[in-house]
């Protein structure tokens, strides 16, 4: 069956793009969960509107995201975590906590799944992560993992 997607969805496809599932997987999650149209000529005619008034709206968003980026360029983010005597983390960082501490201190508010850690952070020490705030725009941050 072919939907035209109407947001990214992962291990599928982008958004506006045209993709071919299966009609039980369509018709029980993709459509009524508003993440796809089934791609008939109707859908298809709309879809040029879609990604015209899309891209409007992320011309405008691409310089928020690009300041967000540079304002980030630079500077590490200090996270605080209870460790144990070797350095081994009680759990691990979470998006959650990498939100948190953006938000507290730099003034930058992002959407938890823009964030992509590399590893799962178990100790003490500096990691990198990546910001997908565009598809244009990844900011890369440093960000340290010191104990609380």
């Amino acid at each position: 069956m072919n939907i035209i997607l109407l947001e990214d969805v992962d291990k599928l496809g982008d958004k506006f793009e045209v993709v071919t599932v299966k009609p039980g997987y369509a018709r029980n999650y993709l459509i009524p969960n508003g993440k796809a149209l089934i791609a008939n000529d109707t859908n298809n005619r709309r879809l040029e509107d879609y990604r015209r008034r899309e891209e409007r709206a992320e011309s405008k968003k691409l310089s928020v995201y690009q300041d967000v980026a540079d304002k980030l360029k630079g500077k590490t983010l200090k996270i605080g975590a209870k460790a144990g005597t070797s350095g081994k983390i009680f759990g691990s960082v979470t998006n959650v906590q990498i939100i948190a501490a953006l938000k507290e201190q730099f003034g930058v508010e992002v959407e938890r799944k823009k964030v992509e850690l590399p590893e799962e952070v178990k100790t003490l020490g500096t990691y990198t992560l990546n910001l997908n705030l565009h598809k244009e725009v990844i900011a890369p941050v440093e960000f340290e993992v010191v104990a609380e």
